[in-house]
């Protein structure tokens, strides 16, 4: 009989949130693969269930997954939980998964508490179109670039931050970003639970006097609708040359000019990669 794999949502702070079904599935597997397996006793403990842990994680899924996947083949069936919420989502447990569809072993899932819907929830932020951008680089320049990146998205962003990163990351998505609403969740399902809605200049403020303490969900807004055009394409493309004549990159030509003439951003970077190659 052939195994499979089974992806466990498990509780992302309150043990009460774990499921009948999350339950039985941990108690059913013939063993369980964990991103920490002390934290994963605790919870199997705390369900009255007893059984083999294997440690996967970030730094050892490579080995790890040589000796999962042929048990798995062999027939046995394997739990992947995480230290808290859905295994796979911003976490190594994806890799597992993708060796496992390419190995054609069956993958299965046990829907469990999330931090980014339950984030996104009470953010009171638009929530119909969101993107999730999980935990940005801890290295400044590459913080930069994605957060850069992103400077158009008009959906809402979710992000996940740490204590100790979360004033550098407030203070750099604001200065590229610009002033946002932005809902930081703090210790989600915890004891503690927090959830403080305000913009990122108020965030940053706070965060001057106040020491961050435990794990965060950003909400942040999305960019605002782009202004109807105002400009003209010819001025905005000549304006766009002149920047590019100051020493500005193509990308930062363009968008000054389209900031200051009311054209379209992507309208205008097409119009002058057009223009260059007439």
């Amino acid at each position: 009989m052939a195994g499979k794999l089974i992806l466990v949502g498990t509780p992302i702070g309150n043990l009460g949130d774990i499921s009948t079904r999350a339950s039985q599935a941990l108690a059913e597997a013939d063993f369980i693969a964990a991103e920490d397996t002390r934290v994963t006793l605790k919870l199997l403990n705390h369900l009255g269930i007893k059984k083999p842990l294997v440690s996967y994680y970030e730094h050892n899924k490579q080995f790890s997954s040589q000796r999962i996947i042929p048990r798995i083949i062999a027939g046995e069936t394997c739990a992947l939980v995480t230290d808290a919420g859905m295994p796979a989502i911003s976490d190594p447990g994806e890799d597992l998964v993708r060796e496992c569809a390419e190995s054609g072993i069956e993958v299965l899932a046990v829907p469990g508490p999330t931090a980014v819907t339950s984030a996104l929830a009470l953010s009171g932020l638009p929530t119909g179109r969101f993107t999730f951008e999980g935990f940005l680089s801890a290295v400044k320049k590459e913080r930069i670039a994605r957060l850069e990146e992103l400077r158009d998205e008009k959906r809402t962003m979710v992000f996940y931050e740490a204590p100790h990163k979360l004033r550098r990351t407030l203070e750099d998505m604001l200065s590229v970003l610009g002033d946002r609403p932005v809902a930081l969740c703090r210790e989600l399902t915890k004891l503690h639970e927090q959830t403080i809605r305000t913009t990122l200049s108020g965030a940053v403020k706070t965060y001057e006097t106040n020491e961050p303490r435990g794990e965060y969900a950003l909400v942040v807004g999305g960019a605002p609708e782009t202004p109807p055009q105002t400009g003209d394409m010819g001025q905005a493309v000549d304006r766009a040359a002149r920047y590019r004549d100051d020493g500005l990159s193509l990308k930062d030509a363009v968008r000054r000019a389209a900031e200051e003439t009311g054209v379209p951003k992507n309208a205008l970077y097409n119009e002058v990669i057009n223009k260059k190659e007439r």
